[in-house]
């Protein structure tokens, strides 16, 4: 860190404010933790409380044969209890996902000049490291790109020349999973919607490729803290470095905290519940609570495809499930405003679903 003030504002705008991220500050020489990276215990990663998840993948391609009601059981089971499950035999080819972490490798791996102009881009494509940094008194150990869909002419023409192709290639195919999962799972509710209805739960789509520089001493910081998503569905690919964990709601386990560490698979996608769906299902499907460990050994990359709710569209619990229940477990909300508020804090658990909840007492 030698041309780097260890102070932290110094750090601040070297990372956040030039547009260096975490990746420009341990390409400098970093060989200890920044201040500002260093996270409170509670939310530090005790190994200790974690285990491996033992549940298989869902073979998707069993769903045209005579063991598709199984398999929609299992899928159903998936989301009503953990909120993540893995799915191979999908329709993305396994040379796309290879090519996917290879883009995303090789888009951190430029410039810092070259990575910096998406800082504050004019268009759906934004450059950024931690989560809201301008909120965090702690910071996330990540970088990534966000990149928003909304025509194929504008995401050929302003995501990264680099990693544009693939990262769209990527999300048209996630897409379809996203959504015949998400038919799935409300048929199973006893809800029927037409397709323009389905399609304004999905509509707002976005890719991100994060990238998770190795970390002195990991045991310090946090890759991402726990929280869950706010969208609807997200289809994850990760690489073989590992370090994705969900919290358990084990009820048997009263006296700690339960995480289980998704293990990466060959050619396997992960599929995790947001909050919406949480909202929609009247809580019958649970958002999954996850957080990201930092590695001391290799940087790591993910690459999530986020399915969310049209900015316009009101989302709350079902009519049918409300009148089956007897109850509304969340209000109705604009997904405008859900969206507005869930940036407008650091990660905190599942504490932004308070937005929507109704408070029984």
């Amino acid at each position: 860190m030698a041309q780097i003030s260890n102070s932290s504002d110094s750090l601040y705008n070297f990372v956040v404010k030039d547009g260096n991220g975490i990746k420009g500050l341990v390409d400098s020489g970093l060989s200890e933790v920044p201040k500002i990276y260093i996270q409170p215990i509670n939310n530090r990663i005790n190994k200790l409380n974690s285990k491996p998840c033992e549940i298989q993948p869902i073979d998707l391609s069993k769903l045209n044969g005579p063991e598709h009601e199984k398999v929609v059981d299992e899928i159903v089971r998936a989301a009503e209890t953990l909120g993540f499950f893995q799915v191979v035999n999908h329709c993305v080819p396994p040379e796309l996902l290879e090519s996917l972490k290879d883009s995303a490798h090789s888009f951190f791996n430029l410039p810092p000049e070259e990575k910096v102009i998406y800082r504050n881009s004019a268009s759906n494509t934004r450059y950024k490291t931690s989560f809201v940094p301008e909120l965090e008194k702690v910071l996330e150990w990540k970088d990534y790109i966000n990149m928003v869909y909304s025509c194929d002419e504008d995401a050929l023409q302003h995501w990264p020349n680099i990693c544009k192709e693939v990262a769209l290639e990527y999300l048209k195919l996630s897409s379809k999973i996203a959504r015949d999962l998400l038919k799935i799972l409300i048929d199973k509710l006893g809800v029927k919607l037409d397709d323009s209805k389905m399609e304004s739960l999905i509509g707002t789509k976005m890719v991100n490729m994060n990238y998770y520089p190795a970390c002195p001493y990991p045991e310090l910081t946090a890759g991402t803290v726990r929280h869950s998503d706010s969208g609807t569905i997200t289809i994850l690919l990760q690489d073989g470095i590992g370090g994705l964990h969900v919290k358990s709601e084990d009820e048997s386990n009263d006296e700690k905290e339960v995480w289980l560490e998704i293990p990466p698979i060959q050619e396997a996608l992960v599929i995790n519940v947001g909050d919406a769906l949480e909202v929609l299902s009247n809580g019958k499907y649970k958002s999954a609570e996850h957080r990201v460990l930092t590695t001391s050994t290799q940087s790591r990359v993910s690459v999530p495809m986020f399915s969310l709710p049209m900015f316009t569209e009101r989302i709350g619990p079902f009519p049918e499930l409300v009148k089956k229940d007897g109850f509304a477990g969340y209000r109705d909300v604009l997904w405008q405003d859900y969206m507005d508020n869930y940036f407008r804090s650091s990660h905190d658990g599942k504490k932004t679903l308070e937005f929507a909840t109704i408070n029984s007492t």
